[in-house]
């Protein structure tokens, strides 16, 4: 087999270069982790993005609107890996008891999920994590077939028999790692013993085995999955040897890059760099929210008419309010700092103003002069609501209350009337405090 063959030589390679750096091994093997998590998990229905499942296991961050079962899959996958990064060296029993702890970790918690019975009719099950199966896991095929793996009744003392199998191998002179250990990933999926989590279990089974040797783990990508199930579906007929040749020419990928990476080179992958471009967009997540509109004329324009009419109609009327005490009112707008002359109140209110292009910010203004009654003429006093339109919000601000808010979106009446009170009650206090002023100087 020319791909077994290479994986030898690759391997005799690696071993020339050994003992590794104690850096270049935790960036490899954290490579190969990273991608072992994505891809096992994928293949399997799992719908967490690359950048997302990075995000997970290195920063915790959860992704927005994924299911949580998808999340458990995945770190309970990585605790999985990391657990037998730490056993692979520890000559620990390969027993059945090992496999069901395997399980246990991937899964984490009972669930329920979709099943066929006997007669190929859909149903639901519930999957007993670290249990062997308690009724048929058969499987559908794409032709409409039912393909059957063991009975629930059969599983147990075929699982035995694995074992046993995997046992008298391990002492045979000529056994050949990558051969016992693609054989065993194939027997376990016949057996399919658990009700779920079957495929990510021999995944990790097999690589433990190459791993026990020496060999970097395969990582079956999720783009060539249906090159996997067809080799898997050739050796459902007898032909083995396709599906072995397989997983020893994705095994010469990682040893490529794991001698790379002892070499102190890159072991980025053509599609890394995209990988981490999608991993941008879930930190990205963490600081903010996604911009759904940014400023452009009909997205400024429309918050104006919208919006901002409303509140130049409520600012006039309770600017008028205070029009009994002043010998004079007059009120101005500004748009994007320019002054608006001979603009009626009428014309503010109804957005009777004809505006070209891009609104980058807008002032309200209401002046008063002079309040009526002796003493107290030469008082003054404004009232302001300013408006800034920036790239992706825009923001509406008083001496004491600001609203942001992103395109799209308009002021409530209630904020409406918030910013225009927060005004009318600053210039309230200040009459008050000006009367007060003149009480105690007489």
């Amino acid at each position: 087999m020319k791909n077994i063959e290479q994986s030898i030589q690759l391997k005799q390679d690696l071993d020339t270069l050994r003992p590794l750096k104690k850096e270049d091994e935790l960036r490899i093997m954290q490579k190969f982790r990273l991608d072992w998590n994505y891809h096992s998990n994928n293949l399997e229905g799992n719908t967490l993005t690359y950048g997302e499942t990075k995000a997970l296991i290195l920063f915790g961050i959860t992704a927005q609107g994924k299911p949580l079962k998808d999340h458990f899959e995945i770190t309970g996958h990585n605790e999985a890996l990391k657990w037998l990064e730490e056993i692979v060296t520890q000559k620990r029993p390969f027993t059945e008891k090992f496999i069901r702890e395997l399980h246990k970790l991937i899964l984490k918690e009972s669930y329920e999920v979709d099943a066929i019975t006997p007669e190929g009719e859909p149903t639901k099950k519930k999957v007993n994590v670290g249990d062997y199966k308690q009724s048929p896991n058969h499987v559908k095929t794409k032709t409409g077939e039912i393909f059957r793996f063991a009975t629930p009744e059969e599983t147990p003392a075929m699982m035995t028999d694995l074992i046993d199998w995997y046992q008298l191998r391990m002492k045979e002179k000529e056994m050949n790692p990558i051969l016992l250990a693609a054989q065993f990933h194939y027997k376990y999926i016949r057996i399919h013993p658990f009700d779920d989590g079957n495929g990510r279990t021999a995944r990790i089974l097999m690589n433990f085995i190459l791993m026990q040797f020496g060999y970097p783990p395969v990582i079956i990508k999720t783009q060539d999955k249906e090159n996997y199930f067809a080799v898997l579906r050739l050796a459902d007929v007898g032909e083995l040897e396709p599906f072995v040749e397989y997983i020893a020419k994705n095994l010469n990928h990682s040893l490529e890059i794991m001698i790379k990476g002892a070499k102190g080179q890159s072991i980025e992958e053509p599609d890394d760099v995209d990988k981490e471009i999608a991993l941008l967009g879930e930190k990205l997540k963490t600081v903010g929210e996604p911009i759904l509109l940014s400023k452009d004329e009909k997205n400024t324009t429309e918050i104006y008419l919208n919006s901002i009419v409303r509140l130049i109609k409520k600012f006039n009327e309770k600017g008028e309010l205070f029009d009994s005490l002043y010998l004079e009112h007059k009120s101005f707008f500004h748009f994007n700092n320019k002054k608006f002359n001979g603009i009626s109140k009428d014309q503010m209110q109804r957005g009777n103003i004809r505006i070209r292009g891009e609104i980058d910010s807008i002032l309200l203004e209401n002046n008063y002069r002079g309040l009526n009654q002796e003493g107290l003429d030469d008082f003054k006093f404004s009232t302001s609501i300013s408006v800034i339109f920036s790239f992706s919000n825009y923001k509406v601000s008083t001496v004491e209350k600001t609203f942001e808010k992103p395109y799209g979106v308009q002021l409530t009446e209630t904020e409406i009337t918030e910013l225009v009170n927060s005004e009318s009650k600053r210039h309230k206090e200040a009459i008050e405090a000006e009367i007060e002023k003149i009480n105690i100087e007489k």
